[in-house]
């Protein structure tokens, strides 16, 4: 099966982020569903990160010719067939077996990037070959630079293009809801993920070939104990150790673009110019670290204008559609991630989910630029406005 063979039916029966999320969410145990869709706190945030989006509105221009409009763009040197990619997301092998070889396969299909973060539950070696050259990686710095710089060694390795240094992660977030359903950042045999298992079969089915989802490339490193969770190996690995000046040394150290991944203020953004990074991905972690922060998209503006073009400017948090991607490219923003649409994809329809959502939000790019009558990704800068 090619998802050429499936594309019309999928696009009648799902068209829509929300009809592959309202799938997936059938198909995985909750506690994985907690893991991928909580924020922390009250999660305000998360419902912030999606309403200002909705307060973004644009003014229509009509009578100006056939609409064709072209999505492609560069950055970082490469060319990819649309302004958006794949984020990364911790302990992804929780919602899908395997998911993050799947993620690369799709995004080497599809022309777009994929992420995979330190905290994934696949090693770079192991996803490198199915990503290709598509192929980013994100950090979370140990403590002791050897492991960091190993880290480093091995995503180059693998065939890593660009490198992401996280940085909005002093302490673990408290992820309540996570902490109600069972799971706290970690996955073990638990009586209710036992039966979860039971009523969760195909889940469950491909979890058992492949064993429990483990932190594959962190137990690598000292300090790791098995049982540990991502928060506790964070906190003890990471903590807030990570400063400025850690991060212009592995930027110095990677052969190739780097970027610092969830600053939200202007002074950060300045700062990351003056140390030399290629990037920056204004983000508040997809609402899961800091319940009292302001919506990403209501932050980009400003660090545009912080940065003007002396770097790239990546958004992410709160997208969901494909007119999310047009909001942000019109606010400021270079090129969007985006993390949960994807992992709804693998956990709906399987090898081909992240294709279509790959394809559902290129389609709305396109309609939706049509409909505001601009033929070009440069064309959008600048026509949103941000309505309180």
């Amino acid at each position: 099966m090619s998802y050429q063979k499936v594309r019309s039916e999928w696009m009648m029966t799902y068209p829509a982020i929300s009809d592959l999320a309202k799938l997936a969410q059938k198909r995985i145990p909750s506690i994985a569903w907690e893991y991928l869709s909580t924020g922390t706190g009250s999660e305000e945030l998360l419902d912030r990160n999606l309403s200002a989006f909705r307060n973004i509105r644009f003014h229509p221009r009509f009578c100006l010719g056939a609409p064709h409009p072209k999505i492609a763009t560069e950055v970082f040197g490469q060319s990819f067939s649309a302004p958006f990619g794949m984020a990364p997301i911790g302990l992804t092998g929780l919602m899908w077996p395997r998911a993050e070889m799947i993620l690369g396969r799709a995004a080497l299909r599809c022309g777009i990037p994929s992420t995979l973060s330190t905290l994934a539950t696949e090693t770079p070696e192991t996803v490198g070959p199915h990503v290709g050259h598509r192929g980013w990686f994100q950090l979370y710095a140990p403590r002791k630079i050897e492991d960091a710089r190993d880290i480093l060694r091995r995503a180059k390795e693998a065939g890593y293009h660009t490198l992401v240094i996280t940085v909005d992660i002093p302490l673990p977030s408290r992820r309540e809801r996570t902490k109600r359903a069972g799971l706290s950042d970690r996955a073990k045999l638990s009586p209710a993920l036992v039966w979860q298992a039971f009523t969760h079969p195909t889940w469950t089915y491909h979890t058992m070939r492949h064993g429990l989802p483990r932190l594959r490339t962190a137990e690598s490193y000292s300090g790791f104990v098995q049982d540990m969770s991502v928060g506790e190996f964070v906190a003890d690995q990471k903590g807030g150790n990570l400063t400025w000046d850690v991060c212009q040394q592995w930027a110095e150290e990677w052969d190739g673009p780097v970027m610092i991944k969830g600053l939200m203020h202007p002074d950060d953004a300045r700062r990351a110019v003056d140390i030399g990074m290629d990037g920056i991905v204004v983000s508040n972690h997809g609402a899961r670290q800091f319940d009292g922060a302001m919506a990403a998209i209501e932050a980009l503006p400003a660090m545009v204008d912080a940065v003007g073009d002396q770097l790239t400017v990546v958004f992410d948090s709160g997208v969901r559609t494909g007119l999310d991607v047009m909001r942000a490219l019109s606010l400021g923003a270079d090129f969007v991630l985006l993390g949960r649409a994807f992992i709804y994809g693998v956990c709906a329809l399987g090898e081909y989910g992240p294709d279509h959502a790959y394809q559902i939000i290129c389609d709305e790019i396109t309609n939706n630029m049509a409909q505001l009558g601009v033929k070009s990704i440069s064309e959008l800068k600048g026509l949103a406005h941000l309505h309180a």
